[in-house]
């Protein structure tokens, strides 16, 4: 009766593979907390500059932990925080850009 001691993860949307890995964990976290951060500081125009900037970082480390991302927990995350800085990018880059008239 082996399966008694192994909880049936495989249809969770949050099933991992029972080993540790912080460094997929850290980009995850990374990635969902500047991608959010950018999100919402894209509805204040005058926040331009750390919206473009948070969502620019936000972008660099979501597309680096989807590349070596290991379980369907870490995709999900880094799937909703690279669309959270995606969208805060975008609007940053509209109100200013990344310098916003402090170069040029």
């Amino acid at each position: 009766m082996a399966q008694a001691l192994q909880p049936n993860t495989a249809g969770s949307l949050f099933a991992t593979d029972g080993k540790p890995h912080p460094l997929q964990d850290a980009l995850m976290a990374v990635t969902f907390a500047l991608g959010l951060l950018s999100f919402i500081t894209s509805f204040f125009h005058s926040l331009h500059l750390l919206t473009s900037w948070t969502g620019l970082v936000a972008l660099a480390t979501g597309v680096y932990g989807q590349w070596i991302s290991v379980t369907t927990r870490q995709r999900f995350f880094l799937i909703l925080g690279l669309g959270a800085a995606g969208i805060g990018f975008l609007i940053g880059m509209a109100h200013g850009g990344l310098f916003g008239g402090l170069i040029g």
